[in-house]
Parts: structure tokens; sequence; C-alpha cells
């Protein structure tokens, strides 16, 4: 019996659960140029580090160490990769540091001062990026994980007291070792959960294509990731702005990925493209009104040619008078996607007519018909109808990806009820430039001890 309830329940879930109607598959190949970019990021913010002053006294010396700033930064050995079942991890060995820092010594009535440049070597970064979904619907950094060590530190000292301080060397390396070991995970994890999530709110979830629909592009479950690929289920979803709460019932092929040749693929079901065209067919967008130059010259003369035998009867003032064609679509139209290549049904009614000047119009056919027929009424809808379809529908078509990403070399293939893209990625702009445009206002101190999580840890 309880095995029963059990498989019944996850029946239940499993009717429940909401296909998506488009996913998007982000592959191993795709992290070297992120890394690339990532890197060039977290150097600029690592070079931000403030270390707190360092005071002290060895005997009869006193010393004050300020002013500490990074001067450069060599992440040399790097590597990022996936880790199930939701993580982005980078691992950084082997690293340096340069720093430059005031140095004061007083000894009884004697005093030195100046600045020196030290470096910090054997750098070790180890972090995780945790990946859900938010309350909204969208990819977030919700957890990062962070293990830092400097192991070891040198400083070249001169002036008077050259002595005296090699002689506190020690004291004093090891002290700016701690610190500096104490401030690099505060960093990174305000890079992560607030720069980098402001990238992520560039990301469009439920967005306006234009003045009638809207499409919502919410995650419908966490990105799962395995050693290879990071995998996104998207809802893909059109809906009419004036019918916010309006949905369409996917009942399409749920669209798969499998390929990992190519740094990205996105996959497009059936619905998506259903969900557009009932979107405009509800917004009453999917209607045409063409009179006479409007009408395309090769239209005007099949039109002309197919009801020559109608106009031939007309009196001569009507016979070359202008053309009006009305084309209205009925019903929502449907999309099928087949590995020989995409259609689309629609019905719609077409009413054709002549317009003497000053002379009610003469009608010469008012008709319902279907897609696909054969021609010339097929050819007609296509010249009519389709551009106009084309139009409303592939201008939503946008791809749920962050600000300054594109697609390049894109590559179309058609399967049994969805589509795929694949695609290699460009970064328009520099991951500097977008976050720095939407960083949020009054952010915390990175540097705030406050700030970090209990997965934080300093070696």
């Amino acid at each position: 019996m309880a095995l029963f309830g059990a498989l019944f329940l996850a029946l239940l879930a499993g009717a429940q659960a909401e296909l998506p109607g488009c996913k998007i598959r982000i592959t191993s190949k795709a992290l070297e140029l992120v890394k690339q970019e990532g890197l060039r990021f977290l150097e600029q913010e690592l070079e931000t580090i403030t270390i707190p002053d360092l005071r002290g006294r060895e005997g009869h010396f006193y010393y004050n160490i300020s002013e500490v700033k990074v001067t450069e930064l060599q992440l040399t050995s790097s590597e990022l990769h996936f880790q199930p079942e939701q993580e982005l991890m980078l691992q950084i060995n082997n690293g340096s540091l340069g720093l430059r820092f005031r140095r004061q010594l007083l000894y009884w009535f004697f005093y030195d001062g100046g600045y020196i440049n030290t470096s910090a070597e054997g750098v070790s970064i180890h972090t995780a990026l945790q990946l859900s979904r938010d309350p909204t619907g969208r990819i977030k950094v919700s957890n990062v994980s962070c293990q830092a060590s400097v192991s070891r530190m040198h400083a070249a000292f001169g002036g008077t007291f050259k002595k005296v301080y090699e002689f506190l060397s020690t004291f004093i390396t090891s002290g700016m070792r701690f610190l500096l070991n104490q401030q690099i995970c505060p960093v990174l994890y305000h890079a992560g959960t607030v720069l980098l999530n402001s990238l992520l709110d560039t990301v469009p979830v439920r967005s306006a294509v234009d003045e009638l629909v809207g499409i919502d592009y919410s995650l419908v479950k966490d990105p799962v990731a395995s050693a290879s690929s990071l995998d996104m289920e998207f809802r893909g979803a059109f809906f009419p702005l004036a019918e916010g709460n309006w949905s369409l019932h996917n009942r399409a092929v749920e669209p798969q990925l499998s390929e990992v040749e190519r740094m990205v693929y996105v996959a497009f079901s059936e619905f998506f493209f259903d969900s557009a065209m009932e979107s405009y067919f509800q917004a009453g967008a999917l209607k045409l009104s063409l009179v006479g130059a409007k009408v395309p010259h090769d239209l005007d003369m099949l039109l002309r040619a197919t009801y020559f035998g109608n106009i031939i009867l007309l009196s001569p003032a009507v016979i070359d008078s202008p053309l009006k064609l009305e084309l209205r679509v009925t019903a929502p139209p449907r999309c099928t996607i087949k590995p020989s290549g995409t259609t689309i049904s629609v019905t719609a009614s077409v009413t054709i007519a002549l317009v003497p000047p000053d002379q009610p119009e003469v009608k010469l056919s008012s008709m319902t018909m279907l897609i696909p027929l054969q021609t010339p009424l097929k050819t007609m809808l296509q010249i009519g109808v389709m551009p106009m379809l084309n139009e409303r529908t592939w201008r939503g078509v946008q791809i749920p990806l962050p600000e300054g990403i594109d697609f390049v070399r894109e590559v179309v293939t058609n399967h049994a009820g969805f589509l795929t893209i694949g695609a290699d990625l460009h970064f328009a702009k520099g991951l500097r430039e977008v976050i720095e445009k939407n960083r949020p206002a009054n952010t915390r101190d990175p540097r705030a001890p406050s700030a970090l999580p209990p997965s934080m840890a300093a070696v």
C-alpha cells in the first residue's frame, strides 16, 4: 500500500511539472572564454583590497605599516569547470601579488620612514558559485564558498634601519600575510553575490517584446550542472500584455539537448512559437489591409490574373482601378516543426476588391482558407500573410542571455517537435563595463567581515 501511494505521488508530481518551451545549455567549451573575461574582472576586484594598518612593538622598536595597496596581480594557473549538481568552480594556484606600503620605525628618539615594495607568492583561491532559481524565476548566485591562502611573503627593506627591518621582517610579513588572507574571500563573496548577480539581473525574465506582446523566460526549475555542461529550462511563453495572467497550456514535445560541441545550445519547442502567434492573435494584431500601391506588385499581378474573368466583365472605368486586399487571421496559427522543415498553419479570411475613385468598391472575392493550399491562393497568402506572421513572431525571438553577450556562427537544426540553435559566444561588451553599468547603489563594503557566510575560510 505504501509503495502504491509513493508511485501515485510520483505520477502526480510528474503530471503537475511544467514543461519548458525553451532550454539552454552552456558547455564547458564556453568556460575558457568566460574564464578569460572573468579573470580580468577578478584581478580588478582583488586590486581593490584594502589591508588594515599593522602596528607592533619588539623591545624598544615600534613599527607601523600603513597605506598597503595592491600594485600587481598575476593569476597564471587557473581552472574553471562545472561541478554537479549546481556549482561553477574556480581554482587558482600559485598566483602572486605585488604590494606597496608605507613603513615607519621608531627606536628611542630615532625615526625612519618611507615606502617599500613587497610580494605575496603562492596565492591559492578555491571558490564555488552555487546557482539556483529565485522566486521570480531568475537565475541567481545563491551562495559562494571560498578558501584562500598566501603561502609566503617577501619584503626587500633598505635605508638606515635595514638591518632592523630585516630582523622584524618575520613579524611584519607574517602579520601582513594573515591580514591579506582575511581580505580575499570577502572580495570574492561580494563579487559573486552582488556584482555577478547584477549582471544576471540583465537577463530578460518577463518583459515586453513590443506594445502588444510580452515574453516569459522564467526558469521552471533550478539549473542543473554536469561535468560538461550547465542546463537551464525556461517557460519560454509569449503572452498578450493586455492579459498579463493569460497562459497557453503546453502540450508540445519537450525540447531535448544532447550536443556539447559548441559553446551554447538553445532549443525551442512548437509551444514557444504557438504561444507567440496566439498572443498576437489575442491582441488583434494578425490582420492586414492593403490598397493600391501598398499591394506588392507580384501579388497584384497574381490576383488580377486569378480574377481576370470577373474583372473583364466590369465596366472599363473600373477595370484598371486600384486593388484592395484585406486579410484577417480567424484562428490562432499553429507551428509544426519536422526534420524536413517548419510550417505554419493559418486559417484566414480574405477579401479582394477593386476600389475605383469616388465609387463604391467592387468585391471580387471573399473567402476563408487554410494554409497550406495549392497555388494561386497559397502563393497569395505566403506573399501577404506569412511576412506579417514572421515580422510579429520572429521579432520576439530574443535569447535569455546577460547584457553584452552575443551569439556568433549560429547553426539551426530542425527536429521532431522542436528546433535547436548551436552557437559560440562573443563578449560584445566587457564584463566590467556591464557590471559597472548595472552595479547596485549603496552595496555593502566587500571587506566587511559581517558580510561573510559561514562557508568562507582563510587558511
